[in-house]
């Protein structure tokens, strides 16, 4: 037979345990460049420069939306 608690936990000692379970807001920096809020440490989404080197090529979302839709269009 397995072991068994002695006593119900009560739950203010449950929420006690739990309390470092939760889920924290990621701390965020903004990129010298451009000014956007980016992840600490990270190569910016935005501009594409991580500690002002130029790590990858700058794109927008509206350009990349604009070539796959081009892309369809000479498939047809």
């Amino acid at each position: 037979m397995g072991a068994l608690p002695k006593r119900k936990i009560s739950k203010a000692r449950k929420g006690k345990r739990r309390s470092s379970l939760k889920i924290e807001i990621p701390s965020l920096a903004v990129c010298p460049k451009c000014g956007q809020p980016k992840l600490p440490h990270t190569v910016c989404q935005n501009c594409g420069t991580y500690k002002d080197l130029q790590i990858l090529k700058p794109t927008t979302k509206t350009s990349v939306k604009k070539v796959r839709r081009d892309e369809n269009e000479s498939k047809k």
